[in-house]
């Protein structure tokens, strides 16, 4: 089997400018015969004056001219390749792992454009790359944290000596962990489901208020202990979409609300009707989060600064988010430390 010859791109462009040029020339040349044959234009007196001597100085200056018109097409087409080299090294440089490699032209139209394309893709390769590793090492240390202490304190059931409040201490510790373990695994394979869905079933109408309260009642356990106070301001509201999957955000939204609440705070939630738009808020007045918390508190196993490293996986607010883009929505905070939160979740009307 023959090996195919691979040409680069600057000798392919200089073949087609000479074979433009010879084309040139000699489509020229057969036109002005064509005119001198039907008469169009006069050729006798040219004819006549010609012999062989004459024409070599003008076959030497046709192929002198074709000569420079190829040697400046090789030289000029270096200059027109050179952006398209960059961007071959720049890609090699991408298939070896460099994320960060970005690059600029402002030469050719058509090359910006494709430059600025390849740069948005180093980016969100760059920021995927930063996102995986985060979850690694997020869920290594999520996975990891539970086994280990379910294991220190097996091994001190095991080695006895301990009085009765200890083993129950100890015992209830490894069901605590244990269910730790359980929900971890739960909320990632849902989360993974979630992210592959691309149409949501089994919709149906509901009354977004009702189920707020449902949610509200819910995780009354949780506020109530805390002697927090509900702030419930709910219009009625038709919506059509998975009840089960919608009723996990307001879930989600109320228990990340209660967690960082000051003892005996107040919750604000809200539910109200604009035009062509459902929005919901659930706001809090407690600890709050910086600017660096609040820019990634959606992302997978992602739970803020040391204030925030409270009980939970960091992904009950990218489920929730997910779960809103399903839903053709958009959810957002608002956040200053020491101010509390405010996530707010707007619907469309007709879904």
């Amino acid at each position: 089997m023959k090996r195919k010859i691979k040409w680069g791109l600057a000798p392919v462009l200089v073949l087609y400018v000479f074979a433009v040029i010879l084309a040139a020339m000699i489509l020229a040349g057969i036109l002005i015969m064509v005119l001198g044959h039907v008469g169009i234009l006069d050729l006798g007196p040219f004819m006549a004056e010609m012999d062989f001597r004459p024409r070599l100085p003008l076959l030497g200056m046709i192929f002198f001219s074709v000569l420079i018109g190829t040697a400046l097409a090789a030289f000029f087409s270096k200059m027109a390749v050179e952006p398209i080299r960059r961007l071959n090294e720049a890609t090699k440089k991408v298939t070896r792992g460099d994320f960060s490699i970005q690059i600029h032209t402002n030469s050719i139209h058509e090359l910006e454009d494709l430059y600025k394309s390849f740069n948005q893709m180093t980016r969100e390769l760059s920021s995927t790359q930063a996102l995986r590793s985060d979850f690694i090492n997020n869920f290594s240390h999520e996975f990891k944290t539970p086994i280990v202490s379910i294991r220190g304190f097996a091994k001190l059931l095991k080695d006895g000596g301990l009085t009765g409040d200890e083993r129950r201490e100890y015992l209830d510790i490894i069901i605590a962990e244990s269910q730790r373990l359980s929900t971890l695994a739960t909320n990632v394979l849902n989360l993974s489901k979630y992210e592959t869905m691309e149409i949501v079933a089994e919709k149906e109408p509901f009354y977004l208020d009702e189920q707020i309260r449902r949610a509200i009642a819910t995780t009354e356990p949780l506020w109530a202990v805390r002697g927090l106070t509900m702030d419930v301001a709910l219009e009625e509201v038709a919506f059509t979409g998975n009840a089960d999957l919608i009723q996990q955000i307001w879930l989600n939204l109320l228990d990340n609300a209660i967690k960082f609440s000051h003892e005996n705070g107040t919750i604000h939630a809200s539910c109200t009707k604009t035009a062509g738009a459902i929005r919901i808020t659930v706001q809090d007045h407690g600890i709050g989060m910086s600017e660096q918390t609040r820019t990634r508190i959606f992302d997978k196993f992602y739970q803020g600064d040391e204030s925030r490293k409270q009980s939970g996986n960091g992904l009950g607010l990218t489920m929730a988010k997910r779960i809103v883009e399903l839903h053709a929505g958009s959810i957002s905070v608002t956040s200053q430390p020491g101010h509390g939160a405010k996530f707010t979740v707007t619907l469309p009307m007709i879904n």
